[in-house]
């Protein structure tokens, strides 16, 4: 368990711990609301993932509890035997706009350095903005060309080297 303000911490859960609930709920209704689909086969397919692979020794799934609660989360999984693969970066929708987005990310990369991964990969969707403005600031380089529409892209695809 980290702490990185007093009404915050981050704890390294299970897939089936009850606190990831709104995490997918959420990020199957963003997903279904941008790329179409139902929310109840987006919510299905997140809560079908194997949890082996957001759980040690390769992956860890993070949340970002604020007075008990939780307000963000995300997780890694191998990618390769370097390269750790961000997944499931999320913010409650109630808590957006606080930096708590980009605090995960640090938290996540943090634990993949510790776990001996040189470097992070991710994708995001090409209607998510605000996902490819939080992995620019957030030092990434992406793989992609960034001044080309991102619906002719796909996948927008990142890279960071850890330190």
């Amino acid at each position: 368990m980290t702490t990185f303000d007093t009404a915050f911490q981050v704890l390294a859960v299970d897939q089936d711990d009850p606190r990831v609930a709104p995490l997918l709920a959420e990020l199957a209704h963003e997903y279904s609301s941008r790329y179409g689909g139902t929310f109840e086969a987006m919510h299905e397919d997140l809560r079908g993932y194997p949890r082996e692979r957001f759980a040690p020794p390769h992956g860890a799934l993070l949340l970002v509890l604020e007075h008990g609660e939780p307000v963000a989360g995300g997780a890694f999984q191998r990618y390769d035997e370097r390269t750790a693969e961000l997944k499931r970066i999320w913010t409650h929708s109630a808590h957006r706009r606080r930096g708590l987005a980009r605090r995960v990310v640090a938290e996540l990369e943090r634990e993949a350095a510790a776990r001996g991964y040189e470097r992070v990969y991710l994708t995001t969707g090409p209607r998510q903005p605000e996902a490819k403005a939080l992995y620019l600031v957030a030092g990434y380089t992406p793989l992609f060309d960034v001044t080309a529409d991102p619906e002719t892209i796909g996948p927008l695809a990142f890279e960071k080297v850890l330190q």
